[in-house]
């Protein structure tokens, strides 16, 4: 299976429902707050491999991060609540597919 910002958003937001349904059956709300995933990519980004690799990042989404270094998705899943755990389930299960297919990956989040 191709990695695809279509796909990464499928496996989020399986996995954001799944938390949600789970914890907040009733449509319940936690704390407020954002989550993204950020990828660590392995070449400089001015080598020939650092462009073909921005160029496969930004085609899943992914945005260059203010430090210049990584590249970062927000809200993954696309779930439709501000629930900060449930979308960080489905960041953690958006960068564990990343790690999966071979990309530093991890998840963040803060409270709003």
């Amino acid at each position: 299976m191709t990695v695809t910002q279509d796909v990464i958003q499928e496996v989020a937001f399986e996995a954001a429902d799944a938390f949600q349904k789970k914890h907040f059956p009733d449509n319940g709300w936690g704390m407020c707050g954002f989550a993204w995933v950020t990828v660590y990519p392995d070449h400089k980004g001015n080598t020939k491999l650092g462009k073909q690799e921005r160029r496969v990042l930004e085609s899943m989404g992914f945005r260059k991060d203010w430090t210049g270094k990584s590249y970062q998705l927000w809200n993954p899943s696309k779930y439709p609540t501000q629930n900060v755990d449930t979308l960080e389930a489905g960041a953690q299960a958006a960068a564990n597919y990343l790690r999966h297919h071979g990309f530093k990956a991890s998840a963040g989040s803060r409270l709003d």
